[in-house]
């Protein structure tokens, strides 16, 4: 039975999780052909508060500004 952990930095919509949930079982079952019943998804949805990378809290960072990674310093 695969077990899949994900963690986002901040929140995300329901719809946004749902399709996640989606995706992830549709890949496990189309890449490693398992069962979508066996398939098992947590999100766990962390607060930038309690988040921290390069040494900094997220929340504590300016909003990126272009598309890509959350977590990269826009100031780079």
């Amino acid at each position: 039975m695969p077990f899949v952990s994900i963690r986002l930095a901040g929140a995300a919509t329901r719809e946004q999780k749902a399709a996640i949930v989606a995706d992830v079982t549709t890949s496990l079952v189309t890449r490693l052909g398992k069962n979508p019943a066996a398939v098992q998804i947590v999100i766990e949805e962390v607060s930038t508060e309690n988040y921290g990378a390069g040494g900094q809290l997220l929340a504590d960072r300016d909003a990126p500004v272009a598309k890509g990674d959350a977590h990269a310093d826009p100031r780079q």
